[in-house]
């Protein structure tokens, strides 16, 4: 069996004011298939991926205007652009120049003078590891469920647009705040149950434990601890979801029928115009519609006043 090289359709960006460099990484990369960017200053490189996003950025340290240090920390603070891993190039040795571009979000550095067969090797390298987080990522993304880490204090530490969405909906059946996110705590009811499952777990102890599910809510906890952290996968189910039922008895259209459906699930607006193949713009048009018709305000009331009621009140 052979496998796609990663140079196949990924994008470089190289981000350097020293012509020699310019010259030698993008005769190396396109030589090596790679598609090349380039840009002598970060403001330029940051304005050009507004339009076009690289895979990775080899991005230099010292250059005029907003320095290596300055670029990455604007890379990581925009959402659009945070994702895309960064290798500083640097001629400096100093330890706390590279604890800096560690804490902006630099996954890697290079070390001039630049040898082609060392920068190949890292890019290839972090290229594989960004494909397989986009896979998971994908993964999870059409999956029914949607995951979040926690530490032995409830606390989360990562979490999936879908599984901050089923927090937001599980803390308002709650009567809590719905604005949960990440370093915030898991929801009482949640929190205690973590937190006594943590410090019941014995060394070696393998395998998941389920929350008692209410209100369509579900949720598994890992029992195998990784760096400290606790993997929880949650699932928002739809009892028995009959979209012409829906259709007719609540007066929803088919399309607002299935988008309520799908929210009933933890499917952010994003992720239901990618299933549905619309924007997110017109998933938040059909909603406002469902509100008006459910007479409600909230993602999670529409859901649970088509599921816990059979007939609209008269």
């Amino acid at each position: 069996m052979t496998t796609e090289p990663l140079s196949c359709n990924a994008t470089v960006m190289i981000i350097d004011d020293t012509p020699g460099n310019l010259a030698l990484l993008s005769d190396t990369l396109s030589e090596a298939d790679y598609r090349v960017l380039v840009a002598t200053d970060g403001l330029s490189a940051i304005e050009q991926m507004r339009y076009v996003k690289p895979d990775i950025i080899l991005l230099d340290v010292m250059m005029p205007g907003i320095d290596g240090f300055e670029t990455c920390h604007r890379l990581k603070a925009d959402p659009e652009t945070a994702a895309i891993p960064v290798l500083f190039m640097t001629g400096l040795s100093e330890l706390d120049d590279l604890l800096r571009g560690f804490g902006e979000g630099a996954l890697d550095y290079i070390v001039k003078p630049i040898r082609p067969p060392e920068v190949l090797a890292r890019i290839e390298v972090h290229l594989g590891q960004a494909r397989t987080l986009q896979r998971v990522q994908n993964a999870l993304r059409y999956s029914d469920f949607s995951a979040l880490s926690i530490d032995a204090s409830a606390r989360i530490v990562w979490l999936t647009p879908g599984a901050e969405q089923w927090l937001a909906d599980f803390a308002e059946q709650h009567g809590q705040s719905a604005t949960i996110g990440m370093g915030d705590w898991l929801p009482p009811q949640l929190a205690d149950w973590a937190i006594r499952l943590v410090h019941a777990i014995e060394p070696g102890q393998a395998g998941y434990a389920d929350y008692p599910a209410k209100n369509s809510f579900s949720a598994k906890i890992d029992l195998s601890p990784h760096l400290g952290e606790y993997l929880l996968l949650v699932q928002k189910t739809a009892n028995e979801w009959d979209l012409g039922t829906v259709h007719s008895v609540w007066g929803l259209t088919f399309r607002e029928a299935e988008i309520l459906m799908w929210i009933s699930r933890g499917k952010t607006n994003k992720e239901i115009g990618m299933i549905l193949d619309c924007s997110p713009r017109t998933v938040n048009k059909h909603l406002e519609h469902i509100f008006e018709k459910l007479g409600v305000v909230t993602r999670a009331a529409a859901v649970t006043k088509v599921l816990q009621s059979r007939a609209p009140d008269s």
